[in-house]
């Protein structure tokens, strides 16, 4: 919201169960100068915490919300000003300032997960935006379209952004054939197909990248830009005990420590995350699903799967995105992939995504413009 030169910053939405958010940390003093983009506070969910950004540039002229302070979607947590505008005029907002938080049928009309059949197969997935050159998102191991929560929607201005569930994840089918990267890659060039998208950027993550890398190898015609997010298949390495622990990891107690090891910064890890993470993994045919995929992916430590030295040849603009704290698969391989810009962020662990949201998405938006 902005009116007269004051804007205010107020609680997202993000992910359609989110109600609510508490306020964990601010970046930025009473009186500190922000510019467009810069990350003003910090916000917790049931879900992640997540930082908030500056829509404007000018002074931060009040911290609405307190550290410790919850409030519903929409609430009022800060004012940004320019430097002249008077104390009072930034009073009269605060003091008139009205929630306006989604309701009910407003939310319930928002994108909403559909199905698709492919190769006899149901395949999910999320599209949000219409036009341009679509994006298609691909979640890792273990993950769904639930992943690119801080990522789809902002993508999407200008461009329809698809994110799907692999087989195996999510709410597609559970039936992964023999698991390995090719047919993971086949069903989602196929997914591609039946959306009736001829040409497509694809973003893959983890797993993801190396199912990315492979339809691009298999289409070369029809994938625009590869945008590569910690993946596999470029190196030998990767935390096995991380793959095992994920799969057998059927309490609280034992996935919460399994899941802090995909971030730099543990405080994301809330009760909520880990309790979703478990719901999907009850989910019929999960379970066996992943330990397939598995068996067909990974040994120990290793990697079965070995694409960089394909993939470098790829004659279409690829970049390849890293946290600097990855445990999951080593940051180290983040210069294996012949021609493409990398970037390794700081303070990022294996999901920059949600941990470097502002970084990520520019760099993807900068690929796929």
């Amino acid at each position: 919201m902005r009116e007269n030169g004051i804007t205010a910053i107020t609680v997202p939405k993000w992910g359609m169960a989110m109600d609510e958010g508490t306020v964990t940390a601010w970046h930025v003093d009473e009186g500190g100068a922000v510019e467009a983009g810069d990350e003003v506070l910090d916000v917790e969910s049931t879900k992640i915490a997540n930082a908030i950004e500056a829509k404007e540039a000018g002074v931060l002229r009040r911290q609405v919300a307190a550290v410790g302070q919850t409030l519903p979607v929409g609430g009022l947590l800060g004012v940004i000003a320019p430097a002249e505008t008077g104390d009072a005029a930034i009073e009269t907002f605060i003091d008139g300032f009205v929630v306006v938080a989604p309701d009910d049928d407003e939310a319930d009309s928002g994108p909403q997960p559909q199905t698709i059949d492919v190769h006899g197969q149901s395949i999910q997935y999320l599209v949000h935006g219409e036009g341009g050159l679509p994006v298609v998102l691909v979640h890792g191991f273990g993950g769904d379209i639930n992943l690119w929560m801080f990522n789809q929607p902002a993508l999407a201005d200008g461009r329809a952004v698809y994110a799907l569930d692999l087989p195996g994840h999510g709410g597609s089918t559970k039936d992964v054939g023999d698991g390995s990267i090719s047919h993971l890659a086949a069903m989602t060039m196929g997914t591609i197909e039946a959306l009736g998208l001829d040409t497509c950027h694809i973003v893959g993550h983890s797993m993801g990248g190396a199912v990315a890398m492979q339809v691009a190898l298999n289409n070369t015609d029809r994938i625009a830009s590869m945008t590569l997010i910690a993946p596999a298949g470029l190196g030998p390495e990767i935390n096995g005990g991380y793959i095992a622990g994920y799969i057998a990891a059927d309490r609280r107690k034992d996935m919460k420590p399994v899941v802090a090891q995909l971030f730099a910064d543990q405080s994301l890890v809330t009760r909520q995350m880990v309790e979703d993470v478990l719901r999907a993994k009850r989910i019929d045919g999960i379970k066996a699903a992943l330990s397939t995929i598995a068996a067909a992916q990974f040994d120990g430590d290793r990697q079965l799967v070995e694409l960089a030295s394909q993939a470098g040849g790829l004659d279409l603009p690829k970049q390849v995105i890293w946290g600097a704290e990855d445990r999951i698969i080593p940051a180290s391989h983040a210069g294996n992939l012949a021609g493409a810009n990398v970037t390794v962020l700081d303070g990022a662990g294996h999901m920059p995504m949600m941990e470097k949201t502002p970084d990520i998405n520019q760099r993807i938006v900068d690929a796929v413009s």
